[in-house]
């Protein structure tokens, strides 16, 4: 049954990033399909708060809390030899943990350049490399890494943060050309521009939401749900023969000029 295709029963995920935002809801979706949820963030607090917002909203669900510093390559294989030994292994990974900084590029210190790519490009490296050893073995697994429009385009005073998701596209090229024929499928979710908690200020701005209502040929913000299908068809075995791509959910945006 097609239906069958998308169920994740039985599987386990880890979503970096997921005490709030993006991560958060495409961690609950992911839930709802039937996966056992690691939500991961540094702050232990928000995190285990999330996880019981989950547990609520998802009463079937399992989910846990994991506590660590992605960018940090000892606390990263610490916690993955926890979650394998605890649960047999991470079926799914999904490399949300990402950080904006915005400033001129002539103002740019390299400490904040480094900082962002760190966060947002190197822990994808560091805990895709460290899961996929065991995804490896099994000789099966799913990472979807979270790009962005900024994967495709630039702004100003977001250079860091363009360079860091461009890169990550061909991050998901480079593991898909190492691990795939081990039997794991690395593709990529482009969101576009997304209403959160972090975007918040953009959107109560009046000049930059009619920029990006009248540049999206949707013609509206995203809405955080609008990554859920995309993120569980990936996870699922209905992409089983979908390698190194990247998928913009962005609403048209990078399809128009």
């Amino acid at each position: 049954m097609v239906s069958e295709l998308f169920d994740l029963s039985g599987r386990v995920a880890l979503v970096t990033g997921s005490s709030r935002g993006i991560g958060n809801v495409v961690a609950t979706g992911l839930a709802e399909a039937g996966a056992t949820v690691l939500l991961n963030g540094r702050d232990r607090q928000r995190v285990f708060d999330a996880r019981d917002a989950l547990r609520a909203a998802v009463p079937q669900a399992t989910c846990e809390g994991v506590c660590f510093d992605v960018t940090d390559e000892t606390a990263v294989a610490e916690s993955v030899a926890e979650i394998n030994a605890r649960h047999g292994g991470i079926d799914i990974l999904v490399n949300n943990a990402g950080f904006q900084h915005r400033e001129s590029m002539f103002d740019l210190s390299v400490e904040d350049w480094e900082t962002v790519l760190r966060t947002d490009l190197t822990s994808a490296f560091i805990v895709g490399r460290t899961v996929a050893r065991g995804m490896v073995h099994r000789g099966n697994g799913k990472i979807i890494n979270v790009c962005s429009v900024q994967t495709e385009l630039a702004r100003p005073s977001i250079a860091p943060y363009a360079a860091a998701k461009g890169a990550l596209r061909n991050l998901t090229r480079a593991m898909t050309a190492e691990w795939a024929g081990h039997g794991l499928q690395i593709n990529g979710i482009a969101p576009g521009y997304i209403a959160t908690e972090l975007t918040s200020t953009l959107v109560a701005d009046p000049d930059f939401s009619d920029w990006v209502t009248g540049r999206t040929p949707a013609g509206r913000w995203g809405d955080t749900g609008d990554l859920v299908g995309p993120a569980v068809f990936l996870a699922s075995d209905a992409s089983s023969f979908v390698n190194g791509q990247v998928v913009f959910v962005d609403g048209g945006m990078t399809a128009v000029v």
